[in-house]
């Protein structure tokens, strides 16, 4: 089997959060990649050897206190270089240029006019002159380190891109990782290619042949549960566990109560169907009797989560000599919930990752904790699922309790099946369920008067949110069709008992994030 790590490109994190992007990039190309604090010591980075080392952007300035750096020595390595925007002046300030405040701050779109059409811009300059990037900076380089040339410019940024003469040290000021810089791809390629001399050996039939080697190595002859979902992200961590160690894996589908209308039936149907050895779990009541008078929805996630690993101990000792717990955590998972690899900022706790307990008699087999949503999609269909079951909405393993601001109670529940139901169906009817990223109802603790019949209501009101997303890190509204949206509200108002208002969700993430809690 070919080593997909062979050809390793390391990406030292300075806490932007579109590091995960660069990776995304990176593996996109075909490219092994890993992120790692910039705190990372010489000696590990000497003794892993990288093709290459990207830094990522971040939030600081050079001349902050306690500013993020590089270790000493750093450039003696004598590897391929590119810094992102901070990184760039991060190489500038260390190698002897000069950074100051720019007086007109770039941040968002910017035309990049391209000096040297070699290495990073190779095949790029001409047509159109000007290129189309994403900017956010407010410091700007004034004077280069001796021994380094402008690449580009724009019109309030004199140097936007750089590279050393001699040694291949490259920067650019604008973030060629976010989809909004057109020729991104292709300045990351060609970083990858041109400079870094690798090969695309890295996809996801490589992946998933890896990682099954990785998961039977690490387990022998232990016995696995998995933990189910009835997503994507679980059935795939399942289906590659299974792969590697066979019967020695039971997964365990545990029904919260949190589910959508139907998910249990529907989900041991799929999973029977992909032959996976399943053991259900009706865990309905106990899940409500944790989550009785919380409202704040960290501790909901953190109740949820210790009570799915508590369920999992137990279903483990009953099978008897059980070391391993598989999950399907994501890399957006983990992203959002704790700063593991870099100072990139907390935003919220997942189930799986924030919301697990300090001691576990388990040990976290996490195989898809390195992708995305799509990848793991292109993953799912090289394991042979089902396209049904592929294409399915995210679910959050918290479920329908983030959906719900405020209490979660049976009734609350039993109202948001029955409208999230309705947005289901009305967005597959229409054909525009495989068209957006993710669609469904929530319910809010608001009532407000209505009129049905000639009498008045008070009852509550119910969002609904409708996103378009590649990879769940940014998400923008879903313009869709007036006549969508009125037969969704119509049959939700007329249909669910307990809801007479409907209202449309158009915020974007960021600022808002895709779930409400």
């Amino acid at each position: 089997m070919q080593d997909i790590h062979a050809q390793k490109i390391l990406i030292l994190d300075f806490g932007s959060q579109t590091t995960q992007l660069i990776a995304r990039r990176v593996r996109e190309a075909g490219v092994y990649c890993e992120i790692h604090p910039f705190s990372l010591p010489f000696d590990r980075i000497k003794a892993m050897a990288p093709r290459g080392v990207i830094l990522s952007g971040g939030p600081s300035s050079v001349y902050d206190p306690g500013a993020p750096t590089l270790p000493p020595g750093f450039f003696t390595l004598g590897i391929p270089v590119l810094g992102i925007c901070y990184g760039m002046q991060l190489i500038t300030q260390i190698l002897g240029g000069r950074v100051e405040r720019s007086l007109h701050r770039e941040y968002g779109p910017a035309r990049l006019e391209i000096l040297d059409p070699d290495d990073l811009f190779r095949s790029l300059a001409g047509h159109p002159v000007r290129h189309l990037v994403w900017m956010s900076h407010g410091d700007r380089i004034e004077i280069l380190p001796e021994g380094f040339v402008a690449l580009a410019r724009s019109e309030t940024c004199p140097v936007a891109a750089m590279r050393h003469r001699e040694h291949p040290v490259f920067g650019v000021q604008f973030h060629p990782e976010v989809v909004h810089s057109e020729i991104g791809k292709d300045v990351i390629a060609n970083f990858l290619f041109q400079v870094c001399g690798c090969e695309p050996i890295w996809n996801m039939h490589s992946f998933v042949e890896s990682a099954v080697e990785e998961i039977r190595g690490r387990v022998g002859q232990g016995k696995v549960v998995c933990a189910l979902s009835g997503g994507v992200d679980s059935a795939v961590t399942a289906l590659l566990v299974n792969r590697a160690v066979g019967r020695q894996l039971t997964s365990i589908f545990v029904n919260n109560g949190l589910l959508r209308k139907d998910e249990a039936e529907t989900v041991l149907a799929f999973l029977t169907e992909l032959d996976v050895q399943v053991r259900y779990v009706d865990a309905s009541k106990r899940f409500l009797e944790r989550l009785a008078g919380v409202t704040d929805p960290e501790r909901k996630r953190r109740i949820i989560g210790l009570e799915f690993i508590r369920i999992f101990e137990e279903e483990a000792t009953r099978l008897g000599d059980c070391r391993f717990l598989a999950q399907g955590t994501l890399y957006p998972d983990v992203i959002e919930s704790v700063s593991t690899r870099g100072p990139s900022a907390v935003i919220k706790s997942h189930h799986n990752v924030g919301g697990l307990p300090e001691v576990m008699k388990l040990e976290l087999i996490e195989p898809l904790r390195e992708l995305f949503k799509d990848e793991v999609r292109m993953a799912a269909k090289e394991l042979g699922m089902p396209e049904e079951l592929i294409h399915r909405h995210p679910f959050p393993g918290p479920g329908l309790a983030i959906r719900i601001l405020g209490e979660v109670t049976a009734e609350r529940l039993s109202i948001l099946r029955e409208a999230d139901a309705i947005v289901r169906e009305e967005m597959k009817a229409s054909g525009w369920y495989l068209k957006v990223w993710q669609a469904f109802a929530v319910l809010l603790p608001i009532q407000t008067v209505g009129v049905m019949g000639d009498e008045r209501t008070y009852e509550n009101v119910c969002a609904i949110r409708v996103v378009d997303s590649i990879d769940a890190m940014t998400a923008d509204w879903t313009r869709l069709p007036y006549e969508i949206l009125a037969r969704v509200s119509n049959r939700i108002i007329n249909e669910v008992k307990g809801i007479n208002r409907v209202c449309y969700d158009i915020s974007s993430k960021p600022p808002a994030t895709i779930e409400w809690e």
